[in-house]
């Protein structure tokens, strides 16, 4: 496939503008896919300042960036107009070292954080892993608190630490940022799961939607709707709500410590890890709507749309 000789002249202008460029969908306060989410990550921990290209606001970059750099896929990242790689390959020279390198930044802390796994979390995650022969725990953790695991095979660079006999993988900002917390099993009302409690967290409330309904009527609590576009879509936030994918983590994350924030979703268990991110930022008043959206329907306006 050739490259259309005006956007191949619009890739270079960009190349030759900025040092840095990541090609992505969404852009670096609002990343649209999980691997542009996880390049943006690693990048802002080592980089005050990069350029981002969203491709889907551009269809002849989004598909001419593929033919001008013969990689498939985005994201993809560009250094003194050459370029990187992907995803998968930003994560393993972020691991090594090597992007550090690059950036002129100081070399990664290895250091092994310490980690408590309750004995309950313990039996849920060697039932979960049972059968993932080959495959290591890797837990995530972003600057902002996110926290995911997956099982993927364990890479020369990971930094690993056996607790209550549960081998966890991280990377080296997972693995900081990872310094002190306790992995829990918990049951709520929207079921069972896995809970990360960081050092100093205050805990969640929660809220009835009887309970949101006065509070908001008082003014004493701030509501932030989590849900993505396509359930907004569906039911409209309500109308004191403002909406964490429009206004941005680190606008709401910038808010006062004493603020007293409630997240809503659909059901009550996006807007919860939402939450306990929140509080691992040192928030103090902070509350997750039981039951989301779909209870303030049941329960406060039939009017509203049940999806």
């Amino acid at each position: 496939m050739s490259l259309d000789p005006a956007t191949r002249e619009r890739i270079e202008t960009l190349l030759k503008d900025h040092r840095v460029v990541l090609f992505m969908k969404g852009d670096r306060r609002q990343p649209m896919c999980g691997f542009s989410a996880a390049a943006t990550n690693t990048l802002n921990e080592l980089l005050p300042e990069y350029h981002t290209v969203n491709v889907l606001e551009d269809p002849e970059i989004r598909e001419g960036i593929k033919v001008f750099g013969d990689w498939p896929t985005i994201p993809q990242l560009y250094v003194e107009g050459e370029l990187v790689g992907g995803a998968d390959i930003i994560r393993q020279m972020y691991a090594s070292g090597e992007l550090h390198t690059l950036f002129g930044a100081a070399a990664p802390d290895r250091t092994p954080p310490e980690i408590t796994i309750t004995d309950k979390a313990a039996e849920a995650i060697r039932n979960g892993i049972a059968n993932a022969q080959g495959l290591a725990l890797h837990l995530e953790i972003g600057p902002d608190h996110s926290a995911g695991f997956q099982l993927a095979p364990a890479g020369d660079h990971d930094i690993v630490v056996t607790a209550n006999g549960i081998e966890v993988h991280f990377d080296p900002g997972s693995a900081q940022r990872a310094k002190g917390i306790v992995i829990d099993w918990v049951s709520t009302v929207q079921g069972e799961g896995l809970s990360l409690k960081f050092p100093g967290a205050q805990e969640i409330g929660s809220l009835s939607v009887q309970q949101l309904k006065e509070r908001l009527a008082e003014g004493s609590v701030l509501l932030v709707d989590v849900r993505p576009a396509a359930g907004r879509a569906q039911a409209a936030p309500l109308a004191l709500a403002r909406v964490l994918e429009d206004e941005g983590y680190d606008a709401l994350a910038a808010l006062p410590k004493d603020t007293a924030l409630a997240f809503i979703c659909h059901h009550g268990n996006s807007s919860r890890g939402v939450a306990e991110r929140f509080a691992a930022h040192g928030f103090k008043n902070v509350f997750n709507v039981e039951g989301g959206m779909d209870a303030w329907a049941r329960e406060i306006d039939s009017s509203l749309p049940r999806y």
